[in-house]
């Protein structure tokens, strides 16, 4: 076949969507590893002060942070993080793909200030009263710029993720304009300030349990200094960085996201302020559990409506608003020598131009319709949506429940078919692929509709 498009088999996740796979998995990493480079900050900051005041006993709290970060972030941030690779490789594999392609080196770099920062953390820990204070602080401020470094280099890669921010790029391809995009600096600072705020959260874990009255008092009022700090500066951060937003992000803010979103974020930020002045002012009143409390208050209620948010609003693309999610090439980058796969779509279809169609439905008859419409919309839109009623944008609840061929069919052709919907997929298939990828959404809501009928009909029996 001469004209093929150069895409994988589809990965669908029934019942939840493949999203929400990433999404779990990546909320569990990101607290991990945002812990651990604030904590990396923490143990400089608190050992230089050790060091400085000539407080040895401050060191205690340190090793005892310190074996509590190598469970929970470097065995936990260790699992999740393949875990990540695995989860976007089958699911997005063209957006990886676009991805290392332009970041190869930067990714290199990235794993060799994770292996200094490895070996840091395990000789900070081991090597507490071992050696020089001096020089173990040596050791623990290179463990914290190596930490903090990691974290620098993936967010040059997630933000151009959001968009290259200029045209330049797609000219050049090259990897600085790739990688110091308009919304780089600001979502570096945005995620030094939560590293901050988290480190301070789940270290009153750990200071809560130090028995020297004088060193628990000291260590938990620099906590909330710290976390204190790294909200406010979040809220700075934050401000700046939607202003470095793409257009179709902030239509999704404003239009798309959960209505709880919002009032549920600010009132996590509410709840951290009053906890963080509270523990400043009253130390001694800091207990385990309550700490526990508000780090999990911080990764459920804050973190995972964080990251979702902003993987929603980075639709309909998964990387540089090239590689749409659904991994069709969206635009031609000369730079890359890349071609747009929309042409090619638009003139033969998804059935007749995808290298991995069973042979059973490169021809369309009466008999196996819906199997084609299901084929071409899982590969067109189950990379972002469940095609149940429940997971990660259900397309039954996207068309609300609507069993008309003909209207999904005019919405195919009209909106998405030329792009009207800016945070849609431009997605120009041939009129006869629309009308089967139309009755299979219907019967999608057709399905649905028996189900709850049936549910209906039992209950009230």
């Amino acid at each position: 076949m001469l004209d093929t498009l150069g895409l994988y088999p589809t990965w669908y996740v029934p019942t939840i969507g493949t999203a929400w796979v990433m999404g779990i998995i990546g909320t569990i990493h990101v607290l991990a590893s945002h812990t651990s480079v604030g904590a990396s900050w923490l143990f400089a900051l608190i050992e230089t002060k050790s060091v400085t005041e000539n407080k040895p006993e401050l060191m205690e709290y340190i090793k005892k942070y310190g074996v509590f970060l190598l469970v929970f972030s470097y065995i936990i941030g260790s699992i999740t993080g393949p875990g990540i690779w695995y989860a976007i490789t089958v699911a997005s594999p063209r957006g990886v793909g676009g991805l290392i392609h332009n970041f190869v080196w930067v990714w290199a770099a990235e794993w060799v200030y994770f292996t200094v920062e490895v070996i840091g953390v395990y000789a900070l820990v081991y090597l507490i009263g071992k050696i020089d204070p001096r020089t173990h602080l040596k050791l623990t401020w290179v463990f914290a710029l190596a930490s903090w470094a990691t974290m620098l280099l993936i967010v040059g890669i997630l933000s151009f993720m959001m968009w290259p921010g200029n045209k330049s790029w797609y000219d050049t391809g090259s990897t600085l304009d790739a990688f110091f995009n308009l919304n780089f600096f600001a979502h570096l600072g945005l995620r030094t300030a939560f590293m901050f705020a988290i480190a301070g959260a789940v270290g009153g874990i750990l200071a809560a349990t130090m028995k020297d009255k004088n060193v628990r008092i000291e260590i938990t009022r620099f906590l909330s200094k710290m976390g204190l700090a790294g909200v406010f500066l979040g809220m700075i951060m934050w401000m700046w960085y939607v202003q470095t937003l793409p257009s179709n992000a902030k239509i999704i803010m404003q239009t798309q996201l959960p209505g709880y979103i919002a009032p549920t974020l600010f009132a996590v930020l509410g709840a951290t302020l009053v906890y963080f002045s509270w523990t400043a002012w009253k130390p001694m009143q800091l207990k385990q559990g309550f700490a526990i409390a508000m780090t999990a208050i911080i990764a459920i209620a804050g973190l995972w409506p964080e990251e979702r948010s902003r993987e929603s609003i980075r639709k309909p693309y998964v990387a540089g608003q090239y590689i749409y999610s659904n991994q069709t090439i969206a635009r031609d980058v000369p730079g890359k020598q890349i071609k747009s796969n929309l042409p090619l779509i638009a003139e033969k279809g998804i059935l007749a131009t995808h290298p991995f169609v069973p042979e059973s439905l490169r021809h369309v008859t009466a008999a196996n319709r819906l199997q084609a419409g299901e084929f071409i919309t899982k590969v067109m839109c189950a990379n972002c949506h469940s095609m149940g009623a429940t997971g990660l944008r259900p397309m039954i609840q996207k068309l609300h429940g609507s069993t008309d061929v003909a209207q999904i069919k005019a919405y195919l052709s009209g909106a998405l078919y030329n792009g009207l919907v800016p945070y849609m997929p431009r997605i120009p298939l041939p009129d006869k692929e629309q009308e089967l990828v139309a009755e299979y959404l219907a019967s999608l809501s057709q399905k649905s509709s028996h189900l709850q009928t049936i549910a209906l009909a039992t209950k009230g029996e």
